[in-house]
């Protein structure tokens, strides 16, 4: 199976000119993480947006002794911190790798260039934030409207191998439940 690449998945939202093609592959730098790795570090300022080529990858905050999962994602997927990226604020999360991974990163101010030198990329951007955000928001309305047990099976659904991938802490924070929930839940199946 081919692994996902950042121009790939660029050039299936729109078809990106050659041109521009060549100014990402020239911005873009691929590195390799090990599990445990932080990308970002809660007071930092986000400073790349990453496309996970592969691997699985967490974003987490604390509240006093506890950390809350706030996202998974794996291949395919780009992972910031929205809040800190955009605002150019310090984050107020980390972004945790859960597994090796291989990651495709431009920073802030190429992006920028890019969308200033390339009016059309524009549209790229807005499709890919309308995504995330409908992501977000779906998030927030199956937190409110689902129970515990479709939550963790919409989870399972959309990432199918992250219980060999994320604690059952790290989940079960992520679906707003205890641990001791989460295992009875688990338990019924």
């Amino acid at each position: 199976m081919e692994t996902a690449s950042l121009l790939n998945t660029l050039n299936s939202i729109a078809i990106l000119s050659e041109n521009l093609r060549d100014e990402i592959r020239a911005c873009l730098v691929e590195e390799h993480f090990t599990r445990k790795s932080l990308l970002l570090k809660e007071g930092q300022v986000s400073q790349r947006i990453y496309f996970i080529k592969k691997g699985f990858i967490r974003a987490y905050y604390h509240k006093g002794n506890n950390e809350f999962s706030t996202w998974f994602m794996g291949e395919g997927d780009f992972i910031i911190s929205v809040y800190s990226f955009f605002s150019r604020k310090p984050s107020f999360e980390n972004i945790e790798v859960l597994e090796d991974c291989t990651l495709q990163s431009i920073n802030w101010d190429q992006l920028q260039l890019l969308y200033k030198q390339h009016p059309e990329f524009n549209l790229t951007g807005r499709i890919i934030t309308e995504q995330y955000y409908i992501r977000s928001e779906e998030r927030a309305i199956n937190l409110q409207t689902h129970s515990a047990k479709q939550r963790y099976e919409k989870l399972l659904a959309d990432y199918p191998g992250i219980l060999q991938k994320a604690s059952l802490g790290q989940i079960a924070s992520y679906l707003s439940i205890k641990q001791e929930t989460l295992s009875r839940i688990r338990g019924r199946k």
